[in-house]
């Protein structure tokens, strides 16, 4: 996967930052998990998932689970579980019609980011998925690009608490309010166990 196409080689050049760019692509910008990768993956609560359909419409989805829920199993190889939401599966229909995915990484306490490019694929069976509590389904990401973002515009906030739906070993999950409201409590499918 390329880094840079024509419009952002154009841009570069427009406004003098084409060696930047480029030296950064030759000192940050890596194909493999490190370990400090990994380290910064697995203590997120939460990231942005960006997906397009078939035609490149975009989408843009926040995805937050328990500490630990994404997981660097491989240098080539992020995983994280889906679990259950609006029944909407813009992220995974997307996946499923045009493989490439950004992940975007973000510490709100460190003001620190990390984002990751590459192709993923969706599994309702994959045998990993027995080891994410609520997972109905699980994502598989092959990293193309994996590099830090500049921090600057990160405003520095504080975790309060962990949401209450993010699931648990052990606990039953939560239902959120909106599925009981009388406009959706009909079409609500049952959750899978």
């Amino acid at each position: 996967m390329v880094m840079y196409h024509a419009d952002n080689r154009s841009l570069q050049q427009q406004f003098g930052s084409e060696a930047l760019a480029d030296r950064f692509l030759d000192t940050i910008v890596h194909e493999t998990f490190t370990e400090a990768d990994k380290t910064f993956i697995e203590a997120c609560g939460f990231f942005f998932l960006a997906t397009a359909d078939r035609d490149g419409r975009p989408d843009c989805s926040f995805k937050g689970g328990p500490l630990g829920f994404v997981r660097v199993i491989a240098p080539d190889l992020l995983v994280f579980p889906d679990y259950d939401g609006n029944g909407m599966f813009k992220s995974l229909g997307n996946i499923r019609a045009n493989p490439h995915v950004g992940l975007l990484f973000i510490s709100l306490e460190e003001q620190r980011r990390r984002r990751v490019n590459g192709t993923a694929t969706v599994s309702f069976d994959d045998p990993l998925l027995e080891g994410f509590p609520g997972g109905q389904a699980l994502v598989r990401v092959r990293p193309d690009h994996i590099f830090p973002n500049c921090p600057r515009y990160i405003p520095k906030m504080e975790m309060v608490k962990a949401s209450d739906y993010a699931p648990q070993e052990g606990c039953e999950p939560l239902e959120p309010e909106w599925k009981s409201r009388t406009e959706f409590e009909d079409v609500v499918p049952p959750r899978k166990a």
